[in-house]
C-alpha cells in the first residue's frame, strides 16, 4: 500500500540493487523514490498493522471448539467466546484485520 512507502529517508531500508529500475523495485515488492540523494531510492516498506479482533457477523465464525466448551476453556485456546445467537459456533477464531 501507498502509505506503507512514507517513510523518512533515514529510515529506508535497502531492498534492490545499484541501478535497479522503478518497474522492477515495485515488482521486487519495495518501494521506490529517487527523490533524496545519498539514501536508497529501492527500499522495503514499513510493515503493515495488522490486529486480531472478534468477528461481528456471527455467520463468518470458524469453529474453534467443539459442543458443549466453556468460555474458559475456549478462551484459553486463543479464541472468542459468544453464547448467542444460537446455530452458529460460540467458539470461534479471531479475523486478522489491517490498520
Amino acid at each position: 500500500a501507498r502509505c506503507q512507502c512514507k517513510l523518512a529517508p533515514r529510515e529506508r531500508r535497502n531492498c534492490g540493487y545499484p541501478g535497479i529500475s522503478a518497474v522492477e523495485c515495485r515488482k521486487a515488492g519495495c518501494c521506490f523514490n529517487a527523490s533524496v540523494p545519498g539514501v536508497p531510492w529501492c527500499f522495503a516498506p514499513r510493515p503493515k498493522r495488522v490486529r486480531k479482533v472478534c468477528p461481528s457477523d456471527s455467520y463468518i465464525r470458524i469453529n474453534c471448539g467443539f459442543p458443549g466448551i466453556t468460555a474458559k476453556d475456549c478462551e484459553r485456546r486463543g479464541c472468542c467466546f459468544r453464547a448467542h445467537p444460537a446455530g452458529v459456533p460460540w467458539c470461534f477464531y479471531h479475523r486478522i484485520v489491517e490498520e
